[in-house]
């Protein structure tokens, strides 16, 4: 009985302790959770655990952002340079699809491989512009952390369009197509010329301005590409451009009787004077060697082989005349074909007619005139000069060299190379404009 007794109120402390053990354990665990609720380290720990998800979110759309504008960069590239490329072939008459094909082929160095059924190329029309060609890319890529969430990859689509626009008249065309400079300004010269510039030159050193020379022109164009220099007076430049058509190539000389020989030269000396200001229709001359004073009539002046020389002490007058540089002997080989040679001491007031075969061309001479050492002319003149009209030599050196002071109206400068030097000023003013007879470049741009 006793020992039952004592079993029984064992085991009845037995539990009371283990339920007594229990309750602190349980109080122990509230307050490990109370303290954990106010303790700030547990606070931070709970927000880093829920927002875990948003920041490996974020990194991962950050990463598929930044890899999507590259292939996006990467493919605008290639279908800009494939639009331009398009525009060049339209311009040269080459087939557009093989030129566009062409250049996507070797942009496919970076990788970029286009979607099934592109490039899609159209020529829509756009104002104010030639040649537009339009070409659209397409790609279809896979997105390391968006593609988890993808049922396929997204195609990415960009396109761009590019044309020829006309930049500016020019008064000045350099028709030189190799590496040699077309353009030079040198010297102490100030050439204002109310216009611009292009070269055919492929040279990175087409246009080039050196010395103490100050230009006023713009635009100023090259097939190849321009020195930068502060001579140029802030115009724009446009490297890289399309090559200028011979303005002139259309007009050819009348036929003439050839009147070559010592016989019908034209020499005048420094005290004659020679009035033929009664000229019209087409005067023959083997050799035009002028000193005095000379009025010459409105006619077509054709010097047969020899030259036009203009010395510094002659006074040359003529309204509607064009002198033409040629030779009644046929072929190329061997031909003598004068150059024009103006002092920079004559007075000199000439202008071209302005109809007919010759309208507003006032020097010109045969693109079959050979090139070559020695073979240049030269324009000089002073404020007492005024020359009006284009000089013509496709084939030649053109150097103009300023004094105190050269005048042109309305000149266009179109030769093979153009060189600007002297110490004087050369302005040309063209206040009426070109008219039909004004030489227009395009640039390849992208315009959209």
């Amino acid at each position: 009985m006793l020992t039952t007794c004592l079993n029984g109120s064992l085991t009845v402390m037995r539990v009371r302790r283990s339920y007594a053990h229990h309750f602190r354990g349980k109080r122990s665990m509230i307050s490990f959770f109370k303290r954990l609720w106010h303790n700030k380290r547990g606070n931070a720990l709970i927000i880093a655990g829920a927002a875990l998800p948003l920041v490996i979110g974020s990194a991962g759309l950050a990463s598929d952002t930044i890899q999507w504008v590259l292939w996006k960069r990467q493919l605008q590239r290639a279908a800009d340079s494939a639009a331009i490329a398009g525009v060049y072939a339209l311009v040269q008459a080459q087939d557009l699809t093989s030129a566009v094909s062409t250049d996507l082929t070797k942009n496919q160095n970076t990788g970029i491989t286009l979607q099934s059924g592109y490039p899609q190329i159209t020529t829509p029309a756009i104002t104010n512009t030639t040649n537009p060609v339009r070409v659209v890319l397409a790609v279809q890529r896979a997105l390391g952390f968006s593609g988890l969430f993808m049922a396929s990859a997204p195609i990415i689509v960009t396109s761009a369009t590019a044309a020829t626009i006309q930049t500016g008249t020019y008064c000045v065309v350099s028709l030189e197509n190799t590496s040699a400079t077309g353009i030079t300004a040198t010297g102490n010269s100030n050439i204002n010329l109310g216009c611009g510039m292009i070269t055919n030159s492929t040279s990175l050193n087409a246009a080039i301005a050196t010395g103490s020379s100050s230009v006023q022109a713009t635009p100023i164009a090259a097939v190849g590409d321009i020195q930068d220099s502060t001579h140029w007076n802030s115009a724009e430049l446009l490297p890289f451009t399309i090559a200028e058509a011979d303005p002139f190539a259309a007009v050819n000389i009348p036929s003439f009787t050839g009147c070559q020989g010592n016989a019908n030269k034209l020499q005048v000396n420094s005290n004659a004077t020679y009035d033929h200001s009664a000229d019209t229709g087409t005067v023959c001359f083997s050799d035009m060697s002028l000193n005095g004073t000379v009025n010459l009539g409105s006619a077509t002046y054709i010097i047969d082989s020899g030259d036009l020389s203009i010395g510094a002490q002659a006074h040359v007058n003529c309204t509607g005349c064009t002198f033409v540089l040629t030779s009644s002997n046929s072929g190329t080989s061997g031909v003598q074909i004068g150059n024009v040679n103006i002092n920079g001491g004559a007075a000199v007031n000439i202008s071209p007619p302005t109809t007919g075969n010759f309208a507003n061309i006032l020097m010109y001479q045969v693109r079959r005139a050979a090139s070559g050492s020695g073979q240049s002319n030269q324009i000089n003149g002073n404020s007492t000069s005024l020359l009006q009209g284009a000089m013509y030599f496709p084939t030649r050196i053109l150097d103009i060299n300023g004094t105190s002071g050269l005048n042109f109206t309305c000149a266009q400068f179109v030769a093979r190379t153009v060189n600007f030097s002297g110490n004087g000023s050369l302005t040309n003013t063209c206040t009426a404009g070109y008219g039909p007879n004004a030489i227009m470049g395009e640039h390849v741009r992208l315009v959209a």
